[in-house]
């Protein structure tokens, strides 16, 4: 059977299902031309906004490795290590929005066969900010994006009325997918912060106002290690250090449980997964829990010589997914897409030793 690396994802052809997630990988249009260029399916732009941005005076993004020997994580550079995490405290695009629309359309005449996702983000304090996503939306489909990302999911901001901060309300979610479905006509993915205990609310919430698909995971809220002996953060400026997001393979766990939370709930609806995908074994179990479409940042941006886009990872993961499907005689990953939905049950569902565990209720 003839295996087809192309998927079609909220209604868009993908070449293949590999997209570079929103993110420095993907922050100009440089990297995105060459993320093109060696193999990628599509790329989510970083998010784009119309607010003041300015990083902070120092690093903004640490990678982190594991060993057997002390100290156990650290980004320390070691030999005999292998990756654990990133860490960022990193904001969205500081590039505005008037320099981005012409290198919008530059990429995408470039290569008119593969997705552009323009992330874009506002605030919710009312109809001004309904109009910067307006504006944020227009533009960007204009200028050439297949799809919108909205981005609802960003750790660290100090606004209350922008990313992470608005997931866990669903009225604001219906306001900005209706005010950005009133003037556009693409699919619209919403990314999700996954450190929500009303996700799968959300995640209905977005469905239910005209999202294609929801994105999970962002990274989660995290703080980076204290060094006891210099008693300093593993990255910080004048001594100090905010919240900042932990992506990578320390993710890989807690993201499959969010896709899955949300695939369960809505198994006829598109999710896109991220989260410490780093080869094919990892995107295959995103896949089996329902996800169509697969991102990936921390192990593109590792990649030595690379420039941060994963040149020989695209090639591996397309190898891999190729030579998987011809084995199992698959002609796509819909063959196996969601298989594992069934399998993910209530603990009192899980055999015990005995026939007399009534799931923690008394007869």
């Amino acid at each position: 059977m003839p295996t087809e690396l192309h998927t079609n994802f909220t209604g868009l052809d993908f070449v293949n299902p590999f997209v570079l997630a929103s993110a420095p990988p993907t922050e100009s249009k440089r990297k995105i031309l060459k993320a093109f260029e060696v193999g990628w399916g599509g790329v989510v732009t970083k998010t784009i906004g119309l607010h003041p941005v300015e990083n902070v005076a120092g690093p903004k993004t640490i990678y982190q490795r594991a060993s057997e020997t002390k100290p156990y994580v650290s980004r320390i550079k070691r030999p005999d290590t292998v990756s654990h995490s990133s860490w960022n405290w990193e904001l969205i695009s500081d590039q505005p929005l008037d320099l981005w629309l012409p290198d919008l359309e530059e990429i995408k005449t470039t290569y008119p066969d593969r997705m552009l996702i323009g992330s874009i983000m506002a605030g919710a304090g009312g109809e001004e900010e309904m109009d910067n996503w307006r504006k944020l939306a227009t533009s960007c489909v204009n200028a050439g994006c297949d799809a919108l990302e909205l981005n609802m999911s960003c750790p660290h901001m100090d606004r209350k009325d922008m990313g992470a901060h608005i997931a866990n309300d669903e009225e604001i979610i219906k306001s900005i997918l209706k005010a950005v479905t009133s003037v556009v006509d693409v699919p619209i993915w919403v990314k999700l912060t996954p450190s929500s205990s009303s996700l799968v609310e959300g995640a209905a919430a977005a469905y239910a106002a005209g999202a294609s698909s929801i994105s999970l995971c962002n990274t989660f809220p995290s703080l980076p290690l204290m060094d006891p002996e210099t008693m300093k953060f593993e990255v910080e400026v004048d001594g100090l250090v905010t919240s900042g997001g932990l992506g990578g393979l320390a993710i890989l766990h807690q993201s499959l449980q969010r896709v899955s939370d949300i695939s369960r709930a809505f198994p006829d609806k598109s999710i896109s997964g991220i989260g410490g995908i780093r080869g094919f074994r990892e995107a295959f179990n995103f896949i089996v829990h329902g996800a169509g479409n697969l991102q990936v940042c921390t192990a593109a941006m590792e990649e030595k010589g690379s420039g941060g886009i994963g040149v020989k990872l695209i090639q591996e993961l397309k190898d891999d997914l190729s030579d998987y499907l011809q084995r199992n005689n698959y002609s796509s990953i819909e063959a196996f897409r969601g298989v594992a939905r069934e399998r993910i049950v209530e603990h009192s569902k899980v055999r015990r030793k005995s026939d007399d565990y009534t799931g923690g209720y008394a007869k």
